[in-house]
């Protein structure tokens, strides 16, 4: 592993747990047995490294989700282990890094808002026409206008005005609303299959 990355990997470990706002990268040179002049030797300053960590997630999630519907026998399989995907994803994260990212670091931030308005639309509306084919998704949905409110939820979903921290999990939230969503757009034949997976992954 390269310089770039263990500093990436270090920042990562610390903020999931700390959050950004308390992480120095002072706190991140410590964590690493590396001296903080190595670090500037990469990053200018905290927020260049949050830009590089943020790419780095989004690839990773980029390519998770193409291996997970690559491997996917149908559109039904695919909505359940990008569920199953998501709540690995986000039981990571802690919701103040979120937080700290939308407050402190608009350009990351703007990063993963175009990922999701990119990548995950496109993805997402790929996905329900081939579920409309499949018989799966009923063919009555607005492809184009699903992705987009199946995005914008997710979004909600980590708002802390609409749901407070001390108040709701945000998984448990994001868990619901993808339920709710998947269960809406599905015909007779893909809410039994749906039905189905959801008990055997249940058990």
């Amino acid at each position: 592993m390269g310089q770039i990355d263990r500093i990436i990997q270090g920042g990562e470990e610390l903020f999931l747990t700390a959050g950004i706002k308390s992480v120095t990268m002072d706190d991140i040179a410590k964590h690493l047995g590396m001296s903080k002049k190595t670090i500037y030797q990469f990053f200018k300053d905290k927020n260049e490294l949050v830009i590089a960590l943020v790419k780095k997630k989004l690839q990773e999630d980029e390519d998770q989700m193409c291996a997970l519907i690559s491997k996917s026998g149908n559109v039904i399989e695919e909505m359940i282990n990008m569920m199953k995907c998501s709540e690995e994803i986000f039981s990571r994260i802690n919701p103040i890094v979120i937080h700290d990212l939308q407050k402190y670091h608009p350009d990351a931030w703007q990063q993963f808002q175009d990922f999701k308005a990119g990548v995950i639309v496109r993805t997402l509306e790929e996905l329900l026409i081939k579920g409309i084919q499949q018989g799966y998704i009923r063919p009555d949905i607005d492809v184009k206008i699903m992705a987009r409110m199946r995005v914008m939820q997710v979004e909600m979903g980590f708002n802390t005005n609409i749901f407070p921290i001390a108040e709701f999990n945000p998984w448990t939230v994001q868990y619901q609303l993808l339920e709710h969503f998947n269960f809406g757009i599905c015909t007779l034949k893909g809410f039994k299959l749906l039905d189905e997976y959801k008990n055997v992954t249940a058990h």
